[in-house]
């Protein structure tokens, strides 16, 4: 392609380099001179995964969507300053945070109502798997400091070097509220009498 390959990236304490995958670089690349097809192609392979970052800390399916389509804006706009040596899910999914938080921050005032159901549909619950529902309720229940951490670790399977980065927070930070979160989900499920150790 005669572009030169990504140095990678360093992440965290036990730095490793990650080579940005050449099809992902091109991408990029097309998408900074201005190839809007490209950067949609990148919007259809992360807007699942930045969504669940956005509601993962604003707890809302509405603003979560208008944090995304944000996010992808504040993303596009300022893509000139995205290191390539940075792995570029991680620096997207930090945009995503921040936009989200910012948006948390202007609604501090008010009071937040309370949590809608995640998947909306009593009678769908019923049906589905009891214990599954009750672990994402637990989930969108935790605070926001300790609800993020949990999405990005187990929906996302990101390392906890990559969540500190997203987050902004140390790697020992990522891992107490890890696992301080499990106990809060581990005693909420008891106390619905649902099988404990859900997150395994």
């Amino acid at each position: 392609m005669g572009t030169p390959a990504a140095k990678g990236v360093y992440i965290g304490g036990g730095e490793r380099r990650r080579p940005l995958p050449a099809e992902e670089l091109e991408l990029i690349q097309r998408s900074l001179n201005g190839d809007l097809e490209a950067w949609g192609e990148i919007v259809g392979r992360y807007k699942e995964a930045v969504f669940a970052v956005t509601l993962s800390i604003l707890r809302n399916y509405a603003d979560a969507e208008d944090a995304t389509q944000d996010a992808f804006i504040r993303a596009f706009q300022n893509l000139r300053q995205y290191d390539l040596s940075r792995k570029f899910s991680t620096w997207l999914f930090t945009v995503a945070a921040n936009v989200a938080k910012n948006t948390l921050r202007k609604r501090r005032r008010e009071k937040e109502p309370p949590l809608p159901e995640m998947d909306g549909d009593p009678a769908e619950e019923v049906q589905s798997d009891f214990r599954i529902e009750a672990v994402r309720r637990a989930v969108a229940e935790l605070p926001e400091n300790y609800r993020a951490p949990v999405v990005l670790y187990y929906w996302h399977g990101l390392p906890l070097e990559e969540i500190g980065e997203v987050l902004g927070l140390p790697v020992g930070t990522v891992k107490t509220r890890l696992h301080r979160a499990r106990a809060l989900i581990r005693a909420r499920l008891m106390e619905q009498g649902v099988i404990r150790d859900a997150l395994g």
